[in-house]
């Protein structure tokens, strides 16, 4: 499906949104090799109206990923280097005085746009990094006291570096809570890297890729994933797995409230992604380490190596309902 699609043409039913959403997977996996799991969990983030954070080493395809769900999806897409001399001005607009007319004119920031890359955000300052605050929590921003709505849909996704290489800063607590899931690349193997090597450049390929859905399309899909049916027993399942975040001596900071809203959304677009007729325990499964992993803070002394690997012994201490 091309740009400029009306609604008249947009796909109504649940299975026409369904093949657009394989539609979708199927591009990105044209682009992105061998990350079919990557790409499930960066299309349930936007369809569950969530924002993402891509961290991994420089050069695994964070920066590509993000390109390609703009182009694919068909969204006004703007990419925003964070650097540490970047200002809050720089994202958000400034306002201009105008000599002719005697007012100020507001000039918007690259965050008027649906989705936003905010490209190796953890190189900009704190006080850079809050301007995104306001944006992801309430789609809007506040400007010389006016308040200015973003478009729809608005998503940020953001990418980092780890947090041990030089020249970056620490996103807080708050901040990482706003992003519903964080992933990670990871190495492609074999088959996929060779590929890589031989094949076209990526980039060129991003270039002649046409977008599949529309901004309208993602809407819909978007309303469809909150209608998968939960049932009292799933329920029973995610806050058995909060509590056991907040009573165990292995985690000082539990999941919050608004973590298990987040854990729950996400596995609904999953759901919805795999076309299954609700939420299945293996749906919250999958995403509960992307969803939970950023959130939850380790006991000083934890046994485990990695957030994933904590995530992971909590989900085989919790027995499902």
């Amino acid at each position: 499906m091309q740009r400029g699609n009306t609604l008249e043409n947009l796909p109504t039913s649940v299975d026409e949104q369904r093949s657009a959403v394989e539609r979708a997977q199927k591009a990105l996996a044209g682009i992105i090799l061998g990350k079919d799991e990557q790409i499930t969990l960066a299309l349930s983030c936007l369809l569950a109206r969530g924002h993402l954070l891509i961290e991994d080493l420089p050069g695994l395809g964070k920066t590509m990923l993000a390109q390609s769900l703009a182009k694919t999806l068909g969204l006004g897409f703007r990419r925003i280097q964070f650097t540490s001399d970047l200002l809050p001005a720089d994202i958000i607009g400034v306002s201009v005085f105008r000599q002719n007319s005697g007012e100020f004119e507001f000039q918007p920031g690259p965050i008027f746009s649906q989705l936003i890359l905010a490209d190796e955000v953890n190189r900009a300052t704190p006080k850079a990094q809050s301007a995104l605050l306001e944006a992801m929590e309430e789609y809007q921003v506040s400007v010389d006291g006016d308040t200015r709505p973003l478009p729809d849909p608005f998503f940020v996704v953001a990418t980092q570096n780890p947090g041990d290489q030089i020249g970056t800063f620490p996103l807080p607590e708050s901040q990482l809570d706003r992003f519903l899931m964080r992933i990670a690349m990871g190495y492609p193997n074999e088959a996929s890297e060779r590929e890589l090597i031989a094949g076209e450049d990526r980039r060129l390929m991003l270039d002649d890729i046409a977008a599949v859905t529309a901004p309208e399309t993602l809407i819909e899909l978007q309303q469809s994933v909150r209608k998968q049916n939960v049932s009292d027993a799933l329920i029973d399942y995610v806050q058995a797995l909060v509590r056991h975040t907040r009573e165990s001596a292995d985690i000082e900071v539990g999941l919050s409230p608004r973590g298990a809203q987040a854990l729950l959304a996400a596995a609904r677009a999953r759901s919805f992604i795999e076309n299954h007729s609700g939420v299945y325990p293996d749906d919250i499964q999958a995403v509960f380490a992307s969803v939970a992993g950023h959130r939850l803070k380790p006991a000083g002394s934890t046994r485990f190596r990695s957030p994933s690997e904590l995530c992971q012994h909590v989900l085989d201490s919790v027995a499902i309902p």
